[in-house]
């Protein structure tokens, strides 16, 4: 298996993880410390939430690492936009990072201050309910526009490059814009980010990554387009094979 197929590989199984890992935080796991005001000074559901983060932490090392393993191919497109990429899934996981910390603050406080003496109940609601509305908005900015620049600069350099078939990388180009348009609509209050329009919008995007990441593990780099590709001859990073040194002759 040369260098190209192995990265594919990679990233196709992180695409996969990124999918699978970040549903159950925020569909399943989460709901209780989200959707309870009084969670904070009630009972609590903390294993969930805890489980919630584990995955979640999970979610955001797999999203960085699809770009890593990319990089060593796609800069041979553009590195600039390579660059970019890059960027956008790092700040992607941190801003998910963020979210992470929020919850996992409400349940800290839930546990050491809700039973003990003289505790304020109110001070602590106000607390929690402010915790998790930094939570709403990691998830707006993070799940609901991140994807979208995302979908925008892969699609673009997978377009261009053919490294994969056309078509796929259209969903990436198509579903980024129609989720940053989606983005820009909740952030003014035209529909909640939960809601039929925001999951319509977000089904392009969620498609293109589940779909590049199934492709990736079976078929790999379109062998042309890696072939066609500039390699640095020192290292021989999409062959997998070191190129031998060029001696000069003495003559």
């Amino acid at each position: 298996m040369n260098s190209a197929r192995k990265f594919a590989l990679l990233t196709g199984v992180f695409f996969i993880i990124t999918i699978v890992a970040a549903i159950p935080p925020a569909f399943i796991l989460y709901v209780p410390v989200l959707n309870d005001p009084n969670y904070i000074v009630g009972a609590g559901a903390d294993t969930r939430v805890l489980l919630g983060a584990f995955l979640e932490v999970i979610t955001a090392i797999a999203i960085i690492s699809t770009a890593v393993t990319l990089f060593p191919i796609v800069k041979r497109v553009n590195e600039g936009v390579s660059l970019g990429y890059v960027a956008a899934r790092v700040f992607e996981s941190t801003i998910i990072v963020v979210g992470i910390v929020s919850l996992l603050s409400v349940v800290t406080l839930r546990q050491d201050f809700a039973g003990a003496a003289g505790a304020d109940a109110a001070l602590l609601l106000t607390v929690g309910k402010s915790l998790v509305a930094i939570h709403d908005w990691t998830f707006l900015l993070g799940p609901g526009l991140m994807p979208g620049v995302n979908g925008v600069l892969l699609g673009y350099l997978m377009y261009t490059s053919r490294l994969v078939p056309r078509p796929l990388a259209l969903l990436g180009l198509v579903g980024g814009p129609l989720l940053i348009a989606s983005w820009t609509a909740t952030l003014f209050g035209l529909y909640e980010q939960v809601s039929v329009w925001g999951s319509i919008a977000t089904l392009p995007v969620a498609a293109w990554e589940l779909t590049l990441g199934i492709w990736l593990i079976v078929k790999g780099f379109n062998p042309s387009a890696v072939a066609s590709l500039s390699t640095n001859p020192d290292d021989g990073v999409l062959t997998g094979v070191v190129q031998p040194a060029v001696v000069p002759s003495n003559g």
